[in-house]
């Protein structure tokens, strides 16, 4: 339809559609498109995390043609509001205990590749194309040179990673692949979906947890250990410290929680003794 014809209530509508709408999923070509549905609250805060997602597009291209005068008024859209307080989503990470029953379980090729990715913290796509020579064991550094943002960035590693990332590499050629297969082939695309269901079933850990969730693990633990916002921003790739804060800053420690702690008033609060849980039952 004309842009100039455009309502506000037809704008609505378009953007509580995209938000009920099922999640597209991943189909062959040539086969009917797959979708995935739900009806719980985390399901629904995604979906309409996708239409908000959707509605900056397509309002960035409107805005455009107003902007060139294609249209007389912007009013339309201007009166039609994102989906509010559903970006920040609860950010899932696995406990030091539970990231190492899951590398005990895993083969050779795919523990290297979760170990590597503990380490640094990097997206599994940049784990896949690193290159012998990426890490500096004289820095104690490793080398994404192609990131999401199109940035190259040098990831710090604790001596842990050091040592890891010496044993990966030693004695060999700089622009082989770091990380391989079992086959020898290089970790490509979804390769990684199915050998980390199976990882998390034999470590029981429920529900299973996809490798990025890694990258959340490395992210959450550092900032509750106290690195400072900016640095895990550095780590990350990330130019400013806005997503880090959106995702992990309440897991920082703050003066808040320490104000609280050491000045808040007490009142010889004590638990009634005579009360004893029976087989760990809690109401």
């Amino acid at each position: 339809m004309e842009v100039a014809a455009l309502k506000p209530d037809r704008l609505r509508a378009w953007l509580m559609a995209l938000a009920k709408a099922p999640a597209r999923l991943r189909t062959a070509r040539g086969k009917p498109q797959q979708h995935r549905h739900g009806k719980d609250a985390e399901f629904l805060r995604c979906r309409q995390v996708s239409a908000n997602r959707i509605r900056t597009i397509l309002f960035a291209a409107l805005n455009l043609a107003y902007r060139d005068g294609k249209v007389a008024s912007d009013a339309a859209w201007r009166q039609v509001k994102p989906f509010k307080g559903v970006d920040a989503a609860r950010v899932r990470y696995l406990t030091v205990a539970e990231a190492q029953r899951l590398m005990n379980v895993a083969p050779l090729d795919f523990r290297q590749l979760l170990q590597a990715a503990l380490a640094t913290g990097a997206r599994y796509g940049e784990l896949g194309r690193l290159q012998v020579h990426d890490f500096n064991s004289d820095a104690g550094t490793l080398q994404v040179r192609a990131s999401k943002s199109g940035k190259p960035r040098h990831i710090v590693l604790t001596e842990e990673g050091v040592a890891f990332f010496a044993r990966l590499t030693a004695g060999r050629s700089g622009s082989e692949l770091m990380l391989r297969k079992a086959d020898g082939m290089a970790w490509g695309k979804s390769h990684q979906d199915m050998r980390m269901r199976a990882a998390c079933r034999r470590a029981g850990i429920a529900p299973p947890a996809g490798v990025h969730v890694l990258r959340h693990t490395w992210a959450s633990l550092a900032v509750m250990r106290g690195v400072p916002l900016m640095v895990v921003a550095r780590n990350l790739g990330h130019r400013d410290t806005r997503m880090v804060e959106l995702h992990y800053g309440h897991l920082a420690p703050s003066y808040i929680a320490d104000a609280i702690r050491a000045g808040a008033p007490r009142f010889g609060i004590t638990i009634d003794d005579t009360v004893t849980a029976i087989g760990g039952w809690r109401r």
